[in-house]
């Protein structure tokens, strides 16, 4: 049988050593299977040819016929460029090359007809192209083009001649040789019947050179359903086999402990939100198995005690509970807050972070494994081999996309029977993201914010109108509030004209002579850091000038200003973190977006959404059709347990919930893979996980 992925992408006809080696080392396709499955990005119709006189430099790809009627080389050095004047009887464009001069003279001659394809530009009062790309007109079948696709390249493939058009040259040769072969199905032939799908050799075809738009649509469902289907499958599959082999400790009673923190210390009312998800909580805890559960929700809304109340039911049982926190700042701050809250009860908690040393640490870790300790909190330092629990019951992770999977892991092991489990996160996930980054987790959703808290009320404001901002802020700290303004770099770049820190640091100081300003930054020390957010905490500054590193930082109720200048230049999650900084206390809060008047269509939209609501699970909805699952601050991780080729999760969000299903039917009626008909699903499952998919996540 023909094994694709074993076949060397070096002995293709057109690439030998020295192309495979960059194919390699920029796009990571080593195999001819490698290359089959680098999908084009986008498709141009090139069936049709222009005359020069009917172009202008806003069409966005056009087609000529001619000749190029002379070269010349133009500028020195960076500027140096190679023109060709090109013509085709009814006027001249110029062709334009930056890199590759020398590849370009030698491979096209003046007076031999080509057919030109590029993007017209205007320069000077004449039509450029540039980097076109440039057939004989004697190799072309113009009616046979039609679809034509386009290929993602690095500025070092271009620069060695391997450009998107090489690629679809390379591709053809692929189909060449395979044109005896057979590929092997994927997918077995009742879920090809059964959902109408096209088969995977024809896919493949089509979605290379689709032959007609309908095509085309058929390939791409085809090879979209498989990626999304087999994603599924995997997280199902691990999920179902983890709760068939993990028992799970079994947490019958909510006993004293929790009670006397109900009736005495609740520090207020739960919200409706709270009590439900510490329900599914208990549910889960009290079952049997063991829970492995995402807590979902928005900055402020109370899952530190949710998770504290949830810790409380473990120690009500006989174990110890753990939180970890991703930074040495965050673990002080739930350290502070938890031991607040359990204030005069008998529950004993520490603090492990790196900081914590000689005698004091010592202390810990006897009494960790004596039992006397009942909550540790701490950094990852709690998952070195030198912490050991005496019964461990909880592990609480916060920002649990900031820690790797082995790190998670770890805490697993720290007792014989693995621990109930609960993630918790203030980055709102989007329902399909969270199918597949979580999709082996359960969900609980916080989805109100405790009482006594107003809605913070976001402004855009041109940078121009600096006087009645500053007006305000004034306003603001007279009353006894503080303002945070952040800026998102620290020093000037060369290469982007924006407000940096130092400079805002020195102007704000200026225009707020009679008040005291905090500094704060990603390049200070860690004890530098601390010291200003406690000055800022205890009101002895009345400003916070800061990056973003306040993103995730200590609770001051008392600040109710926001302002992020250049918030063009961040994205909507982040905008939306660093919002949630203010909005803490029982006072109104405000978030002033300040921003130049030149913004691109998608900018305005990240603004107006701001402008228009709260909910950040409606801001990680926009987000994601945005900006794609890539480019999402806090949800991507490394070793993110899949790699989409062709399914866009934030479009294919219907496809993603449709072939889940799919996937947990076929589990519920082959649950050990032994059914003849799912055999190829098993095998090509098993295939996946071999390569070089990085499945680890979630396996």
């Amino acid at each position: 049988m023909f094994d694709l992925s074993t076949r060397d992408i070096k002995y293709l006809q057109g690439v030998g050593p020295q192309r495979a080696a960059i194919l390699n080392k920029e796009l990571q396709i080593y195999s001819l299977r490698d290359l089959l499955y680098y999908f084009p990005y986008k498709y141009v119709d090139r069936s049709r040819l222009y005359y020069i006189h009917e172009i202008d430099g806003n069409m966005p790809y056009i087609q000529l016929k001619g000749e190029v009627l002379s070269f010349e080389t133009i500028g020195e050095g960076r500027q140096r460029r190679l023109v060709g004047h090109f013509s085709d009887g009814t006027g001249i464009v110029d062709l334009v090359w930056f890199q590759g001069l020398k590849y370009v003279m030698g491979k096209y001659k003046a007076h031999e007809e080509y057919i030109v394809f590029g993007k017209p530009t205007v320069f000077n009062g004449r039509i450029n192209i540039a980097h076109p790309d440039i057939d004989p007109a004697g190799e072309l079948t113009l009616s046979s083009m039609r679809m034509q696709p386009y290929y993602n390249t690095t500025e070092k493939m271009k620069r060695s001649g391997l450009n998107s058009h090489t690629l679809e040259k390379l591709m053809k040769n692929l189909f060449q040789t395979l044109q005896c072969e057979v590929i092997d199905e994927t997918l077995s032939p009742q879920l090809i019947h059964t959902h109408r799908l096209m088969p995977l050799t024809e896919a493949l075809y089509n979605i290379h050179f689709p032959q007609s738009p309908d095509l085309l649509r058929k390939a791409q469902y085809r090879l979209k359903f498989e990626e999304l289907f087999y994603i599924q499958l995997n997280i199902l599959r691990y999920t179902k086999e983890r709760r068939n082999k993990f028992r799970g400790l079994l947490f019958e009673r909510v006993g004293e402990v929790f009670n006397t923190f109900y009736s005495r210390n609740l520090p207020f009312q739960l919200t409706g939100a709270q009590k439900r998800v510490i329900k599914e909580m208990r549910r889960d805890m009290g079952s049997g198995r063991q829970m492995n559960r995402l807590l979902q929700g928005d900055v402020g809304s109370g899952k530190t005690l949710v998770a504290l109340m949830t810790m409380l039911i473990a120690l009500d049982n006989g174990y110890q509970a753990c939180m970890m926190a991703p930074t040495e700042i965050l673990a002080t701050q739930h350290y502070e807050t938890i031991r607040r809250f359990l204030e005069g009860m008998d529950v004993r908690v520490e603090l492990l972070t790196g900081t914590v040393k000689g005698k004091r640490r010592e202390t810990i870790l006897r009494d960790l494994l004596t039992g006397a300790v009942n909550i540790l909190i701490g950094t990852h330092a709690v998952i070195e081999d030198t912490v050991n629990f005496s019964s461990l019951g909880l592990v609480v992770i916060d920002e649990q996309h900031r820690f790797g999977v082995a790190q998670r892991a770890k805490l697993w092991a720290k007792n014989t029977c693995p621990p109930h489990v609960l993630v918790m996160t203030a980055t709102p996930i989007p329902r399909t993201l969270a199918m597949t980054l979580y999709g082996d987790l359960d969900v609980s959703v916080i989805d109100e914010l405790p009482p006594g808290r107003k809605p913070i009320q976001t402004v855009h404001q041109f940078d121009n109108r600096r006087a009645s901002m500053y007006a305000f802020i004034r306003k603001q700290i007279q009353e006894g509030r503080q303002a945070y303004i952040v800026y998102p770099l620290i020093q000037e770049s060369e290469k982007m004209d924006i407000k940096n820190l130092e400079e805002g640091y020195l102007h704000i100081c200026e225009e707020f002579p009679e008040y005291k300003v905090s500094k704060v930054h990603g390049k200070m020390k860690p004890a530098e850091k601390d010291e200003e957010m406690q000055r800022f905490l205890a009101n002895e500054t009345q400003i916070m000038v800061a990056t973003t590193v306040i993103e995730v930082g200590v609770n001051v109720p008392n600040a109710s200003v926001m302002v992020i200048e250049n918030a063009e230049r961040f994205g909507l999650s982040q905008l939306h973190q660093l919002r949630g900084r203010v909005g803490r206390g029982a006072d109104q809060s405000y978030c002033i977006l300040v921003t130049g008047y030149k913004l691109t269509e998608e900018t305005r939209k990240r603004i107006e959404i701001m402008v228009q609501t709260n909910d950040g699970f409606e801001i990680a909805e926009a987000d994601l059709k945005l900006r794609g699952p890539g480019d999402l601050e806090g949800t991507q991780q490394s070793g993110v347990a899949f790699d989409l080729k062709i399914a866009d999760i934030a479009r294919d969000g219907q496809l993603l919930q449709y072939v889940r299903e799919v996937a947990e039917k076929l589990l519920d009626s082959d649950p050990n893979g032994v059914l003849p008909e799912n055999a190829i699903v098993w095998r090509q499952l098993k295939e996946l996980r071999k390569k070089n998919v990085n499945w680890s996540v979630i396996s």
